[in-house]
């Protein structure tokens, strides 16, 4: 039985980055990304959940505003 894509931790962390640091909108996000609004809510809710999750999408954010 086929459970549908699977997409990469990175992929997900930057869906919910774009949501949780940049302030779009879930419903603009998953429609550019393609996905549906659950699924960004579930990896929004997961990342609330995990701090090291949250402590490596904040390094990231870090990292982009540096080489920006």
């Amino acid at each position: 039985m086929n459970k549908g894509i699977r997409f990469t931790e990175e992929f997900r962390q930057d869906a919910v980055a774009q949501v949780v640091e940049r302030g779009y909108a879930v419903s603009e996000v998953a429609e550019r990304l393609g996905i549906s609004t659950k699924s960004l809510y579930t990896w929004k809710a997961q990342c609330a959940k995990s701090p090291h999750v949250r402590s490596e999408v904040a390094e990231q954010a870090a990292e982009i505003r540096r080489l920006k």
